[in-house]
């Protein structure tokens, strides 16, 4: 069986750029992880995210070498609309995303364009309602929800596409912590109950880190670090780039109440448990 996702010695520069935007980047994600990217503003995150769709270099050309492949199938031979079946991606901003007067449409918008029977369509966005705990929303305007409502809308709309891998960039961003939270706790379900492989761009590791099995850490194009995460952000170069490390493991290290980097919490939960 294919390896899922497949990343071997991958660099793009964007067409008329000096320097490559990405560069030698290698990693391989099995079926069920939650991967956590992160790094300083700049260093090639959302470049690299939209290479898993094919986004680069379908629409954004340049200049890409190495390989990358979804279930075995090189990116570059496969059209965008094909691999929105397998990889779905959500903007940061689900304004731009959104485009339909209703929810309902709006979920429907997605298969309505793969030219599904209309059985099949109606069926989807009703499975999909009620995976993401929006059948309140149903009838209204996208433009009349909350941030946090539009993002888990822009989630589901993708959702309709039945992917097995979901690539999201920041998408917490614009969002109040409790907006945050449903849309992080969202993912945490779609992981764990559907098996779907989360590819997370996020600056808000207190939030995420709990809920992913790997972090990457980037820096300048590259991937420089990689790991379970509270030992791959228990790592010095993490701050020293700026990124913000989740406050628990941050007060963990300073007073140093620490049994090895495994034992290192990532929640006021673990850390009652590693005090006790």
């Amino acid at each position: 069986m294919a390896i899922p996702v497949k990343v071997k010695d991958l660099s793009f520069a964007y067409r008329g750029a000096r320097k490559p935007a990405i560069k030698n980047i290698n990693l391989e994600l099995a079926s069920g992880e939650f991967v956590v990217i992160t790094g300083p503003t700049g260093c090639g995150k959302t470049t690299l995210c939209r290479c898993f769709n094919g986004l680069i270099p379908h629409f954004h050309p340049g200049r890409m070498t190495g390989e990358i492949k979804i279930n075995g199938v090189e990116t570059r031979e496969t059209n965008v609309s094909d691999l929105s079946q397998t990889v779905g991606f959500v903007f940061q901003d689900p304004e731009n995303q959104l485009v339909a007067l209703n929810v309902e449409r709006e979920l429907a918008f997605g298969p309505e364009n793969l030219g599904l029977p209309r059985e099949e369509i109606k069926a989807r966005v009703e499975e999909v309602i009620e995976m993401v705990g929006i059948g309140n929303l149903r009838s209204n305007a996208p433009y009349e929800l909350s941030g946090g409502e539009q993002q888990r809308i822009a989630i589901a709309s993708v959702l309709t596409l039945k992917p097995s891998i979901l690539v999201l960039d920041e998408p917490t961003s614009n969002l109040d912590p409790m907006g945050a939270k449903k849309v992080v706790t969202l993912l945490g379900k779609l992981n764990r109950d559907h098996g779907m492989i989360i590819i997370l761009i996020e600056h808000r590791l207190d939030l995420v880190a709990p809920y992913s099995n790997r972090v990457f850490v980037m820096s300048e194009g590259e991937i420089i670090l990689e790991g379970e995460p509270r030992i791959a952000l228990s790592n010095e170069i993490v701050e020293k780039l700026g990124v913000g490390i989740p406050r628990i493991l941050k007060l963990f290290k300073g007073l140093q109440i620490e049994k090895g980097s495994e034992s290192l919490p990532l929640t006021p939960e673990e850390a009652i448990k590693v005090l006790k």
